[in-house]
């Protein structure tokens, strides 16, 4: 199989032969002062295991199960929060974009924008967030082969962006949970570097108005992902994962984060 090209992700190359990047931080922004608590956290772990590190967090979760469900701040003021993070914690950042209209405000404050799964067939979308010219996350659809990533990678390629990563966070329904296919991250991999979201894996989809989930196996399906050459790892992190607001069921507990990716690196550093 081919390997994909080099893509550069902020101060970080994403591809063959570079080191593995962490993206991390809580599925929704919930205030300043927590995602500036929790990047702060994440990127002192980050650091002190010599590893790349992007902040994660959503400033408006549009694809909530039910109607009642907190969104998040925003736009406007979510893009206000990343902007801080990224300048007072010196970290790069990352958030799902969910229109094409969004692409552009937060392509001047975001270094990537992440294309959501349900949306990963959306040309208007994938073609604004590649003229945003930042890196373009495109995560793929639960319901999409592997090997059909290549028409959304393309699509945003062809506005003469190069710095595309596709990502894997599990694979169709089933019985109400999701199923992870170890081969999609190598075909996914001959056309982009590729990450692997190990909490969004864990999820049971159809439970009901509250995404459910099986936090304990993050680490089984992150240490195999590792293990199948991934570039880059992407887990939600909680301070308090009962009372996060969005995917309590599967956010990685902040206390546990270091051991796992201390696992994580020694199987990297095997390979």
């Amino acid at each position: 199989m081919s390997e994909p090209p080099t893509v550069q992700l902020g101060p970080y190359q994403l591809g063959p032969g570079r080191p593995l990047v962490l993206i991390a931080g809580p599925c929704v922004i919930e205030s300043a002062e927590h995602s500036l608590m929790l990047a702060e956290r994440i990127a002192g772990i980050a650091r002190r295991l010599e590893l790349g590190y992007v902040f994660k967090a959503s400033y408006d979760k549009a694809n909530r199960s039910s109607l009642d469900s907190f969104r998040g701040p925003g736009l406007e003021a979510g893009l206000e929060i990343l902007a801080r993070v990224r300048q007072e914690v010196g970290v790069p950042v990352l958030s799902d974009v969910h229109e094409p209209a969004q692409a552009e405000p937060a392509g001047r404050v975001l270094d990537c924008l992440q294309v959501p799964a349900f949306l990963c067939r959306q040309t208007d979308l994938l073609l604004a967030c590649g003229r945003a010219g930042r890196c373009v996350n495109i995560k793929k659809g639960q319901f999409l082969a592997p090997e059909k990533i290549r028409f959304a990678v393309e699509k945003v390629r062809s506005t003469g962006n190069p710095n595309v990563i596709v990502t894997d966070r599990g694979t169709f329904f089933g019985y109400e949970r999701l199923v992870t296919d170890l081969t999609a991250l190598a075909v996914m991999r001959q056309f982009a570097p590729v990450v692997f979201d190990a909490t969004h894996s864990v999820q049971y989809p159809g439970g009901g108005a509250v995404t459910g989930g099986a936090r304990q196996y993050i680490p089984l399906l992150s240490r195999a992902a590792v293990a199948a050459g991934i570039d880059a790892l992407f887990l939600e992190v909680h301070d308090d994962p009962p009372r996060a607001r969005s995917d309590a069921a599967t956010a990685w507990p902040l206390d546990q984060l270091e051991p796992l990716l201390t696992s994580c690196l020694r199987i990297r550093a095997a390979l």
